[in-house]
């Protein structure tokens, strides 16, 4: 299949089959490696860092997963009836796949590349996330595109130590774990996902170790497979940059590029601004310095990036210095507060260093749970979600200017993320549903991590009754090398000084995340985790690493729980005045009617007047959803007032009595029988004996009395049968006039 793509592989679990297919362009295209700066200009993420600090190159990698309703034999039930724009689920795989492959691209390499993963068919029992990626690897390495792998992925799942290889989606739901992991041929892992039910660390770290031994084997099948395959291609690099240049660079800036990541006194703004002004200057004096050599600014300004970068690098590789003061293993200046509004059910501040997240909390009845689509829940996702967080990344959290209402992969990432580390906490048998907010105020890295840590600080102000409290903290990795660690393997930490390989960083700024070598994202309580997600800048760490990174996420987790409890150290006891009610009500099948009213309406005035919603439980109970304790007392008035104050009389089963017609319906005729009585369907099936389809063709006007044969309540849906039809055919009977003094 697809023979004109770079590489194209069909990968097949079950009967969940892929088709991944890669093209990469031979040509290189300057602009391309912009589109990243001018997407982030629209998602407000790290712009003033990017643009005016870090390198101007960006590999231009899309990766496309898409779900076909056909994979699964259905037809999409928009109004076009076709597939439209993608789904949280597959942006949320395209990711997946994305940051799996990226780190293992070559470190020169900026041709624009184009993943396209193609759902083919889905049983229901293996999801194709993991399937996709296999697939993506194979497609890469059977190419001809610049690529370091292969690598293999895995999902895990299990209890304790008893670990599942790939479950099905029925060993899956009931797991405590669900990790997916991807790895190459030596166990070096380049990528974490997971959701976990709050998991002990030290399984875990167990689970990672057996994930990343099973991925390892699927990367060596990749390469027996395609290893054979021709030699990859040459490319140019984008940008080459000359060592001359570099240490122009040195002497040039070196010592103000130095003071100013000394500088401690600097925040976000500031420093960015000032290494903005640095980096002008040294572009002017190269641009002067290399006039005659044909030299883009694009190079120019490339320069002055690995400059930066190495200098950050070597103070904290060889200083210990980090460019806010703190120590390697320090997490930043953190305060936060509850209860900011009074009318919000919950609310909270959290501040963490210059990234602060405010959360609301709104409780809701069930029927506002979310419904997913049917595609996306046979290939692993819910069907229906009665907690959600939804995060939010305003312009001015970055202080930009953007169109508002604009969402992006990343912000769905980072919300996604935050809801799978508080999901563990809410506790099962709650009766509402919860939507989370979490917006951000102000961004300097981590503020994923920070919605895990105010969502749980407003969930307890809101007085949701959580498992336990829960944090989230940004865990990031500095190596001695520099380049593009080729070799993928780190050996042994021996000590803690500038000669140990690698440097691990607790709670990391957002200048750290990108000069850094690892974003790994932990959520998680004093006893297990919750959730992670780890990025990668070089291809691939041991194992080791990671289970030191884990352990050092869980300690400085417990840190910041043990601050949080400072506001609120555990769920209130009773919601607020503000908060939702739920009663349960028993309404007679003869009554029904008169609460529900005529198609409803009844209920449907009972929610515009009082905003309650009502549910129906089974045929007699049913369920009232207040958003206070007065719209309830209000909503209640409304129904004793349908209930009692009309006294309908008591009907004899099978007696014939008078009734006036009050509407005529194509389906029938509304027969009033008793002043304090709903009118009651006549359908035409019970008019006449000839089968009619308008009551109109046989002369029936609005105010005419017509007699009626009584034939007691359905016992399903507990409304009035009547028939006339029985009547013209049976002997004269006595007919029976209700009135007022019968009710």
């Amino acid at each position: 299949m697809a023979k004109f793509a770079d590489g194209a592989v069909v990968a097949q679990v079950g009967d969940t089959s892929v088709l991944v297919a890669v093209s990469c362009k031979t040509e290189y295209n300057p602009s391309a490696t912009f589109l990243p700066l001018v997407v982030s200009v629209l998602s407000a993420i790290f712009i003033l860092l990017i643009v005016s600090v870090l390198s101007a190159t960006f590999l231009p990698l899309i990766v496309d997963y898409r779900q076909k309703s056909a994979a699964a034999g259905r037809i999409p039930t928009n109004h076009l009836r076709r597939e439209l724009g993608p789904t949280d689920k597959e942006i949320l795989t395209s990711r997946v796949i994305d940051r799996s492959l990226r780190s293992l691209f070559p470190g020169d390499f900026f041709y624009e590349t184009q993943i396209t993963c193609n759902l083919l068919s889905v049983d229901g029992i293996n999801d194709p996330d993991v399937i996709s990626i296999n697939a993506a690897s194979a497609a890469l390495s059977e190419s001809d595109i610049p690529w370091n792998g292969p690598i293999g992925a895995v999902r895990v799942s299990g209890h304790s130590n008893d670990f599942i290889v790939n479950p099905t989606r029925k060993q899956q739901e009931n797991s405590d774990i669900n990790l997916v992991i991807a790895a190459d041929k030596q166990e070096n892992v380049v990528m974490l996902e997971g959701e976990m039910n709050e998991v002990p660390y030290g399984i875990f770290r167990s689970a990672i170790k057996f994930g990343a031994y099973n991925a390892s084997k699927i990367a060596q099948q990749i390469d027996n497979i395609t290893g054979k395959q021709s030699s990859k291609r040459f490319y140019t690099p984008a940008s080459s940059v000359p060592e001359e240049m570099i240490n122009s660079v040195h002497s040039i800036g070196s010592a103000d590029i130095t003071a100013i990541l000394n500088n401690t006194e600097h925040d976000k703004v500031s420093r960015d601004k000032a290494l903005q002004n640095v980096r002008h200057k040294i572009v002017k004096e190269l641009a002067v310095k290399y006039s005659t050599e044909n030299f883009s600014t694009l190079v120019l300004h490339e320069a002055v990036s690995i400059v930066i970068k190495q200098i950050f690098r070597d103070l904290i590789v060889h200083k210990k210095i980090r460019c806010d003061g703190r120590s390697l293993l320090q997490n930043r200046k953190i305060s936060c507060s509850v209860d900011l509004f009074k009318p919000v059910h919950g609310s909270a501040l959290f501040q963490r260093g210059q990234t602060q997240v405010l959360s609301t909390v709104t409780f809701d009845s069930f029927q506002a749970a979310m419904k997913v689509d049917p595609i996306s829940v046979l290939t692993g996702a819910m069907k229906e979600k009665n907690f959600m967080l939804h995060y939010e990344f305003p312009a001015y959290a970055t202080n930009e200017v953007k169109p508002p209402g604009i969402k992006n992969r990343r912000e769905l990432g980072h919300g996604a993320l935050a809801e799978k580390g508080l999901r563990a906490i809410i506790p099962d048998d709650f009766p509402f549903s919860i939507r989370l907010t979490a917006e951000v105020l102000e961004s300097n890295g981590s503020s994923s991590m920070a919605s895990i840590c105010c969502g749980s600080l407003a969930l307890m102000d809101a007085g949701v009754p959580i498992k336990r409290p829960a944090a989230g903290i940004a865990i990031g990795l500095i190596t001695n090398k520099t380049d593009d660690m080729s070799d993928k393997v780190l050996e042994h930490k021996t000590d803690n000084n500038s000669s140990s390989p690698y440097h691990l960083l607790a709670d990391i700024m957002g200048i750290e995340d990108y000069m850094g070598d690892m974003d790994m994202k932990v959520g998680g309580t004093k006893d297990g985790i919750t959730a992670i997600q780890m990025d990668l800048k070089i291809p691939g760490i041991p194992v080791y690493v990671i289970d030191e990174a884990i352990l050092l996420a869980k300690a400085k987790l417990g840190k910041i729980i043990k601050i949080m409890s400072e506001a609120i150290d555990k769920p209130r006891e009773n919601m607020k005045a503000s908060g939702p009610v739920v009663e349960k009500m028993i309404v007679t099948p003869a009554k029904r009617g008169q609460f529900v009213g005529i198609g409803g309406m009844n209920l449907k005035k009972l929610t515009s007047h009082t905003g309650v919603t009502v549910s129906s439980l089974d045929e007699s109970t049913y369920e009232i959803f207040a958003p206070n304790k007065d719209a309830m007392e209000e909503a209640k008035e409304m129904i004793d007032a349908w209930l009692t104050t009309k006294r309908e009389p008591n009907l004899e089963f099978g007696a014939v009595y008078e009734g006036k017609i009050t509407e005529i319906r194509e389906q029938g005729l509304l027969v009033q029988l008793h002043p304090a009585m709903e009118p009651v369907l006549l359908p035409n099936s019970q008019i006449d004996h000839r089968k009619i389809s308008h009551p109109e063709v046989l002369g029936f006007k609005v105010g005419q009395m017509v007699n009626v044969k009584y034939f007691g309540r359905d016992p399903t849906t507990g409304r009035i049968r009547l028939s006339r039809k029985v009547l013209s055919a049976l002997p004269g009977r006595t007919i029976k006039f209700l009135k007022d003094e019968d009710a």
